[in-house]
């Protein structure tokens, strides 16, 4: 009995139980359908082996979109809680368990999918490349980052949630006072994650580098492919403290060591310092994608060439450089003293100069353009102004003085919401908008996009900007509930109900896809927007090859000039082209990484050491495999390309 109670939530609840019954039910229900339509076979194939860049992309896609769904029920769930008074919704608990996994899926398996669907998807495309440079390493980064994904889920029904936030800040996070193994999962399901996107980034980094078509240099690259070249330098700067973090983490927890312990040497805030050293890069990770989808958006749609190229770039490199000396703003209120705050105050105020320059081309590109308002559009002229007040509020956090008010409290809740949510939702939800016609080969409905656009914006204005006022007022953020007697209750409510909106929003997008996929001709080219980059110079949907010939770049927008100023683009004759087989082992793989980690979150040793071994038989198994790829034809690509151009007019 002792060993079935280990699994078991320490907290369970009614609304854990119906969980419970509901993921069971809809797991069933999914084998059910794969066998029933005897799509196993097709999965494996296609799907789980492949190691084609568009398709693990897809399935980066759907991985956001599931984790953005299950971490907006938590928000729901909090914000439900705070919208009145001493509301018995929620125990302290369970609140702890909502923020600090909601904080987890959203940042790590929401947002960090979101952005690497784009890096898979649109790199290679934009750079000519037929795939990335090492395949087999792309589908392994997928699956440890989807097992990782998955051991973090279901904590919320075996063994319970963490719940020191999603910081995960010692002592908090220590033994002592976090005594499931809900820490445990916080500390090996990130760890492995984390692993599948290191190797991401060194993947594109070297893909950048060294697969560009042939002509475009550098300051020839469109801005997205800066944005996640740069994206990636910062992920293996960064990512590489995290590793080593959570290996210490896990062996305090594990085996006692000593490292965040607040004695026998141990020091709590050298874990908030190494937390943070990586946390604020991995702010930027996140944003300087965005910026580059919404260059893309802005000059596609405002019919210019993007304004001030070179600061452009030269402003993310700067934003890259600064993300790493900002960390310590995290302390102005834990006694590091009026130095150590002068010096960081500055180094964050500093990041809003090429933040700045960024608004600025923007605009200028805007400028005597002939904007056309569709749905990535509206969501690039949306994020303008709310994005802004997201800055000018990080301005005011940044003054060490004046964070002894603000810190703590619901004002920087509405800050990083403020940033993150137009800064990259935004950006996520305009770039799908913007290349689901290329990838899917319809487009989504116009009408329906815009009114989620809106829905979401009123939605945001009104559940944020309350905690602006609730936050000066002096409402502490991680609390569980409040007295009447504090007058927070009415701009609670009023957050609350803009969270509701923004989930109708959302709930309004599934409908776009179901509706769109019904009703929307599929007859729509390969180039619907009239865009400017080379990802639209291919056929919709893109074959397996990307380019039957590759393109030869003289611009920063080759195919405008191809389309506008008569530059040939394909030169030569078609030639075979040499691709990778799929493979199973990267699945396997990470299957193993899978159980390890759950065999070391729950301390089995044995287990623990059995997987860790078929671990390394797999890399053993790869080191002395002989797979060279194989080579499509000439007449097969030819075959291909008949068909696609007489599909795609």
């Amino acid at each position: 009995m002792d060993f079935f109670d280990r699994f078991a939530v320490p907290h369970p609840s009614f609304l854990i139980y119906a969980s419970m019954v509901g993921i069971g039910l809809t797991m069933l229900a999914i084998v059910v359908g794969i066998t029933y339509f005897k799509k196993w076979g097709y999965l494996w194939r296609e799907w789980i082996t492949t190691v084609d860049h568009k398709r693990i992309g897809i399935m980066y896609l759907l991985s956001a979109l599931l984790m953005l769904f299950r971490g907006g029920v938590d928000a729901i769930m909090m914000r439900y809680q705070l919208s009145m008074p001493e509301n018995t919704f929620l125990d302290s608990q369970h609140y702890n368990e909502v923020f600090s996994t909601h904080g987890v899926v959203m940042i790590l398996f929401m947002a960090m999918p979101f952005i690497i669907f784009f890096f898979n998807y649109l790199v290679p495309l934009q750079i000519g490349a037929r795939d990335v440079a090492f395949p087999r390493l792309n589908a392994l980064s997928f699956w440890l980052f989807f097992m990782g994904m998955g051991l973090f889920n279901i904590s919320f029904i075996v063994g319970g949630s963490p719940d020191a936030g999603w910081t995960s800040y010692f002592p908090l996070a220590g033994n002592e006072f976090s005594t499931s193994v809900g820490t445990n999962y916080y500390m090996i399901a990130i760890q492995i994650a984390g692993i599948g996107t290191l190797m991401t980034g060194i993947n594109f980094i070297t893909t950048i580098l060294k697969m560009r078509a042939p002509g475009m240099k550098l300051m020839k690259m469109p801005m997205f492919t800066w944005s996640a070249f740069i994206a990636n330098v910062i992920i293996v700067f960064a990512f590489p403290v995290l590793t080593v973090l959570l290996a210490m983490g896990t062996m305090d927890r594990l085996f006692g060591t000593n490292f965040f312990t607040t004695d026998n040497g141990g020091m709590d805030m050298l874990w908030a310092n190494l937390f943070w050293v990586w946390g604020h890069p991995e702010v930027y990770i996140l944003i300087l994608p965005a910026f580059g989808l919404y260059s893309e958006i802005i000059s596609t749609f405002a019919r210019r060439n993007l304004y001030g190229y070179k600061s452009m770039v030269a402003s993310m490199v700067v934003i890259s450089l600064l993300s790493f000396f900002v960390w310590a703003h995290h302390f102005f209120t834990m006694g590091q003293g009026p130095l150590a705050n002068s010096i960081f105050s500055i180094t964050t105020m500093a990041i809003a100069v090429p933040t700045g320059v960024k608004i600025f081309n923007w605009l200028f590109t805007l400028w005597k353009g002939k904007i056309e308002f569709t749905t990535p559009m509206l969501y690039s002229m949306l994020f303008i102004p709310l994005f802004t007040l997201g800055g000018v509020t990080g301005v005011m956090l940044a003054m060490s003085a004046a964070d002894y008010q603000y810190h703590n409290t619901m004002f920087l809740v509405a800050h990083f919401h403020n940033v993150i949510i137009p800064g990259v939702v935004y950006a996520m939800l305009a770039g799908l908008t913007f290349y689901w016609p290329k990838i899917f080969g319809f487009m989504l409905n116009e009408r329906l996009g815009k009114w989620t656009a809106w829905l979401l914006s009123v939605g945001f204005v009104l559940a944020f900007i309350p905690m602006y006022i609730t936050g000066l007022d002096g409402q502490a953020r991680r609390m569980y509930t409040y007295s009447e007697s504090t007058g927070f209750s009415a701009m609670n409510m009023v957050s609350f109900i803009g969270a509701a909106i923004m989930a109708i929003a959302f709930a309004l997008l599934v409908y776009n896809i179901y509706y769109s996929i019904r009703y929307s001709p599929r007859n729509i080219g390969n180039d619907p927007w009239d865009a400017r980059s080379l990802e639209w110079a291919t056929h919709t949907p893109v074959p397996e090859y990307n380019f039957a010939i590759t393109p030869q770049v003289e611009s920063t927008q080759p195919f405008w000039d191809s389309k506008k100023n008569g530059h040939e683009l394909f030169k030569g004759e078609i030639e075979k082209i040499h691709m990778p087989n799929n493979s199973g082992l990267p699945f396997i793989m990470s299957c193993i990484f899978f159980v390890f980690g759950f065999a070391m979150i729950f301390s089995i040793w044995p287990l623990a050491i059995i997987t860790l071994i078929g671990i390394l038989a797999c890399l053993a198994y790869r080191s002395f495999e002989k797979d060279h790829g194989r080579y499509i034809s000439v007449e097969e690509i030819k075959e291909t390309e008949t068909r696609l151009r007489g599909a795609k007019k």
